[in-house]
C-alpha cells in the first residue's frame, strides 16, 4: 500500500523558513516524479515544485511564484523528498501536499498524480 507522509509544517513569520518532508512507503521516490502542490482556503490545488529523474540526474522544477526561494531535494537512501522554502510570504499560506507519479506526464497537473499525502499546513503570518 503506498503512502505519503507530510511533515514539517507550521506557522512562521515572514520571511521564514520551512522545510517540508514527504516519507514515502509502499513505493520507491527515486524511481517516481514527485510533486508538491498546495492550496489556499477557497482555491485549487497548485503546483508548487516536482523532482523527475532526467538524463541529467534528478532535476527540479519550480512554480515561478516560488523560483529562487524554494528548494526541492531527494534523499532516495531515506525513500524522502524534501521542499525548503525561504523567505516565505504571507501568499504562501496553504496546506501543501506531496504527489507521486508514476508514469510521465505533465508535472505541474495534479490529476497526473497517482498517490497523494494527507498535507500540511504553512501559516505565515506575523
Amino acid at each position: 500500500q503506498v503512502q505519503l507522509v507530510e511533515s514539517g509544517g507550521g506557522l512562521v513569520q515572514p520571511g521564514g523558513s520551512l522545510r517540508l518532508s514527504c516519507a514515502a512507503s509502499g513505493l520507491t521516490v527515486s524511481s517516481y516524479t514527485i510533486g508538491w502542490f498546495r492550496q489556499a482556503p477557497g482555491a485549487e490545488r497548485e503546483f508548487v515544485s516536482s523532482t523527475r529523474r532526467t538524463s541529467f540526474g534528478y532535476t527540479g522544477y519550480y512554480a515561478d511564484s516560488v523560483r529562487g526561494r524554494f528548494t526541492i531535494s531527494r534523499d532516495n537512501a531515506k525513500n524522502t523528498v524534501y521542499l525548503r522554502m525561504t523567505n516565505l510570504k504571507p501568499e504562501d499560506t496553504a496546506v501543501y501536499y506531496c504527489a507521486a507519479q508514476a508514469t510521465l506526464g505533465s508535472m505541474l497537473i495534479a490529476s497526473t498524480y497517482d498517490s497523494w499525502g494527507q498535507g500540511t499546513q504553512v501559516t505565515v503570518s506575523s
